[in-house]
């Protein structure tokens, strides 16, 4: 799993600013759509919330790195 992770934050730091933050828009638009969608009626799988919540801090923690420099 550790490698997974690792795996993704490469792809993360791999795209461009522009990529990134339509990467995050898109990812929280659909978490969103998801929970609302859970409220309505239970998903399958609710783990794939938590699942979503931490992709997009991997994403926002990227950029916040470029933002200072790192």
């Amino acid at each position: 799993m550790a490698n997974a992770k690792k795996a993704k934050a490469d792809e993360y730091r791999a795209l461009d600013n522009e990529a990134l933050n339509e990467k995050i828009s898109d990812e929280e638009v659909r978490l969103k759509k998801t929970k609302f969608s859970h409220a309505v009626n239970p998903i399958e799988n609710p783990l794939s919330i938590k699942t979503m919540r931490r992709q997009i801090a991997r994403l926002k923690t990227e950029q916040r790195k470029r933002a200072l420099g790192l």
